[in-house]
């Protein structure tokens, strides 16, 4: 009698009581996150911002639906904030953090420095791409007019460490240059850390291959028939997607093969291409201004005033024109007025 009675629990005669409504929906949970971090990842790679931000969406809405964080799902989590500030992270109207000081790529280190310590076997990635974010974290202000705030955010990221202080350096002279288009913040621009990220999101989803909602949709699709096209749009394909990126977006960089595996070593190379700067500038200089240089010229200074020449390049269509170029020439104009 007692065996039955326990047999009744759960109507199978096991005597196993069935898991609550809770530890099933928190194994649901876990599913549908481990899912919308593959589309986040297909779609980033892929560079499809309005699906990207459908399923940032999702992502979000079930991380702050967790009660805690388990440990398995460290990874993903901060890899889904980590490419959600990414892709924001030309924008400074953006705030991730309490802070408004921190731009989403200053967000965005954060997370990466987490993965960091939940992965000892990719050290080499994970210290490029955190030079990386350095750079463009810097150059992003610098590219919106902010030279105050670029230095200021110098100061919150690097330590007084050696092994950080020539990067640091480096990029503190660039701040008092005022020019956002030196070649460091050229060569180890924002498309070059986006392939490195999709580089990690590729090695991340081989390891993360048996997502469970992912094989039951891909055998769903498969039961009824409905071919290699809608195979290949719900099967995460981060490789191809991958390559193609780098191909398209890569070439402006050709010259930089070494990856940013050499970015403190590369600042001795990329000094004495500066050196040469004056040159190449005179080259440039002889070059005819137009009439629609000059208006955009005039609206600019007209828009953020005289001696803002940094905002006014970043903001007006110019034909390989530096800020000091645009100096040079408002004088020139005043002077031909005066005449």
């Amino acid at each position: 009698m007692a065996g039955n009675a326990l047999g009744e629990v759960d109507g199978s005669g096991s005597g196993v009581c069935p898991p609550s409504p809770a530890e099933v929906e928190a194994v649901a949970a876990d599913w549908m996150l481990e899912f919308a971090c593959c589309c986040l990842c297909r779609h980033f790679g892929e560079g499809s911002a309005a699906e990207f931000r459908r399923w940032e969406n999702v992502a979000q809405a079930l991380i702050k639906g967790l009660s805690k964080i388990a440990t398995h799902q460290k990874k993903t989590v901060y890899l889904c904030q980590l490419l959600i500030r990414i892709e924001k992270g030309k924008s400074l109207e953006y705030h991730f953090e309490n802070d408004q000081r921190i731009s989403p790529l200053e967000s965005a280190l954060s997370f990466w420095t987490l993965l960091e310590r939940e992965e000892v076997k990719l050290e080499k990635l994970h210290e490029d791409i955190s030079c990386l974010i350095k750079i463009q974290i810097v150059a992003v202000h610098m590219e919106n007019g902010y030279f105050k705030e670029a230095a200021e955010v110098l100061e919150r990221l690097f330590t007084d460490s050696e092994t950080d202080k020539p990067l640091r350096v480096k990029l503190a002279t660039i701040i008092k240059s005022k020019d956002p288009y030196v070649p460091l913040l050229q060569t180890f621009s924002y498309n070059l850390l986006t392939s490195k990220i999709k580089s990690y999101i590729e090695l991340f989803m081989k390891e993360n291959e048996t997502n469970f909602l992912m094989q039951a949709a891909t055998k769903q699709v498969e039961s009824k028939g409905l071919g290699a096209t809608a195979l290949q749009n719900i099967s995460v394909n981060v490789n191809e997607n991958h390559k193609r990126n780098l191909k398209t977006k890569q070439r402006p960089h050709s010259g930089c093969k070494h990856g940013v595996s050499s970015v403190v070593q590369s600042l001795n190379s990329l000094q004495n291409m500066e050196k040469h700067g004056d040159a190449l500038a005179c080259g440039r200089r002889r070059q005819r201004w137009t009439y629609k240089e000059d208006l955009e010229l005039k609206s600019g200074i007209r828009e953020f005033g005289v001696g803002n020449w940094a905002k006014i390049l970043v903001h007006g269509d110019f034909n390989n024109r530096t800020s000091v170029m645009l100096k040079d020439r408002w004088r020139t104009l005043c002077r031909i007025h005066q005449d």
